[in-house]
């Protein structure tokens, strides 16, 4: 049973209609007024006993007391509660509680089974509004429990089992193929679209990490990390909300609407706005991996190239319009700098104004211009890309080529007046005034996971030395080679913590283990056999090269570490 007291000036209420076919039965509808009167509201609920209707008039007749009413109201309200009992027994119920009340105080029914109006004046003291809950002896127990849902654990794991890549239509360089045949990762139908990292597929993801979080150190930037689940109203200001909500994948939580962030900024302009900014912190720069989410239709999902889970190597500059020229030549130096480490030669567009945008057409006109005096400054050739702006700012894009001849748009570099706008973004100047920054959105690599996958294609699985899940493999002649070949490892590990090394003392043949390695796309396998381990030397076979003899440790060391060092 559910009740709320409410101590009142007054009450009015009138029954207008039948809310049951069987309502009680009643001599007139007119209006009645109860004045100086305790209302109760009552639902009385599945299960309620001879205890819980004791309690209620126990507490009935304690408020009423402490309040001072000589007039309660029993007033039968359904929408306190979704467990109601028959209407029959609630109002047996609430006869009882009359004629008991009835004893000691002045008791006005208001009629069961009717629509009702009603108006009230509510006390304004601490007791004037109290609500209560009584329960049956054992009330968990007899709690209604929800269906329970029947499921056969097999069959569902015979249906999440299923999805296997079919390799019939992919070329033998598809990185699919080359990311099961060297245990990177794998995709399954639990999580369309998301990939499964396994261990080798994530020493090469965490390399890419490490390089970029130097590179971004040396060129002073911030990496901040913002939440993955942010309240609709930020996209509905950032217009996230309007121009892109069929791909942004909604949550809810205590009646609020919440978007699972499809793009970094929104979260890094609120790190922006934690404080207050001065001329002096600009130009800010901040970096996010930020892992980012978008639907997209499950037809044009494909491997790393196409995902709905991802990481963004976002980076926001905050700067002044004095300093805008400086930042957007630092971006471009530094893409420049990014796709020279992986010989990916590229060509730039400048995308301009699309129908859907926000911002005036004055600020669209000024933020072109910057763009396009910064890439004749730079006397950088562009193809002029109408249309195909972002819709907060027009943008310069990076194309990569591949081995394949293939082009691939990674980095973007997005000028953005609007944003700062909506978002009311401020700086104090050097004569203490507000004034908006300007705001730079900026990737290099893109989508880590697409980035990773143009890499496997664009290099056939031959990833340099850095980036190669395992760098070395010893192998042994034969048995007797093998304390040998033991030592080795021992001796390149010592002189080289941080490499990458493994082994191959099965009883096969050189031949099937060099083959394997082959297989494994690793860059540098050593055989160790009777003369090698005389003459204390290598026999070293680089990755698609012949094998070199006589080769002294040390000078393999160095030759190695000189590859680490320089990320070859």
């Amino acid at each position: 049973m559910k009740i709320l007291t409410l101590h009142c000036d007054y009450i009015k209420f009138k029954p207008l209609k039948k809310a049951l076919k069987n309502p009680e039965a009643i001599k007139n509808d007119d209006e009645k007024t109860v004045q100086e009167c305790l209302v109760v509201l009552t639902a009385i609920e599945h299960g309620d006993d001879q205890k819980v209707f004791d309690d209620l008039i126990a507490s009935v007749k304690k408020t009423a007391t402490e309040v001072k009413s000589k007039n309660i109201v029993l007033y039968p309200y359904a929408h306190l509660s979704s467990k109601l009992s028959a209407p029959d027994v609630a109002l047996k119920t609430l006869e009882e509680a009359e004629k008991i009340l009835a004893q000691d105080f002045k008791v006005t029914r208001a009629p069961f089974g009717y629509y009702k109006t009603f108006e009230l004046k509510c006390k304004g003291h601490p007791l004037s509004e109290l609500s209560k809950e009584f329960h049956p002896e054992g009330f968990e127990e007899i709690r209604v429990k929800p269906k329970e849902e029947i499921y056969n654990p097999e069959r569902l794991l015979r249906e999440i089992s299923r999805s296997k890549l079919d390799t019939s239509k992919l070329k033998e360089n598809d990185h699919r193929i080359l990311g099961q045949k060297l245990d990177l990762f794998s995709f399954n139908e639990v999580a369309p679209g998301m990939v499964f990292w396994h261990n080798n597929g994530l020493i090469i993801y965490n390399e890419l990490v490490k390089f970029w979080r130097e590179e971004h150190e040396k060129a002073g930037y911030q990496e901040i990390s913002t939440p993955q689940i942010l309240d609709k109203r930020l996209w509905q200001i950032s217009g996230h909300w309007d121009k892109y909500r069929d791909n942004i994948f909604i949550s809810k939580y205590e009646d609020r609407d919440f978007a699972v962030k499809p793009m970094n900024c929104p979260g890094g302009i609120l790190v922006y706005k934690s404080q207050t900014r001065s001329y002096k912190d600009l130009p800010m720069r901040m970096g996010e991996l930020g892992i980012v989410h978008r639907q997209e239709l499950s037809g044009v999902l494909a491997g790393l190239f196409r995902v709905i889970k991802f990481t963004q190597d976002d980076a926001h500059v905050y700067c002044t319009e004095e300093q805008l020229e400086d930042e957007l030549m630092a971006v471009m130096a530094l893409a420049d700098r990014f796709y020279k480490k992986f010989n990916l030669p590229y060509r730039v567009e400048l995308s301009t104004r699309p129908e859907k945008r926000i911002g005036s057409d004055e600020i669209w006109d000024k933020a072109e211009k910057a763009l396009e005096q910064v890439l004749k400054k730079k006397k950088t050739k562009y193809k002029l890309n109408k249309g195909d702006g972002a819709f907060y700012g027009p943008k310069i894009d990076f194309h990569i080529k591949d081995s394949l001849n293939r082009e691939w748009q990674c980095a973007t570099l997005q000028l953005d007046f609007a944003m700062p706008e909506r978002f009311q973004l401020e700086y104090t100047d050097k004569n203490n005034e507000r004034k908006r920054p300007v705001m730079l959105h900026r990737t290099i690599l893109g989508s880590l996971e697409r980035f990773i996958g143009i890499l496997l294609e664009h290099l056939n699985g031959n990833l340099p030395v850095w980036l190669s899940p395992t760098q070395v493999c010893v192998i042994n002649f034969t048995d007797r080679n093998t304390k040998a070949a033991e030592k080795v490892l021992h001796d390149l590990k010592k002189q080289i913590p941080e490499l990458r090394i493994d082994s191959d003392f099965e009883n096969t043949t050189v031949s099937d283990k060099v083959r394997k390695a082959e297989m494994q796309h690793i860059p540098y396998v050593i055989v160790i056999g009777d003369k090698e381990e005389k003459a204390k030397t290598l026999a070293v076979r680089a990755r698609g090269e012949k094998p070199k003899f006589g080769v002294k440790t040390e000078s393999f060391i160095k030759e190695l570490q000189k590859k680490l060092q320089n990320r070859d």
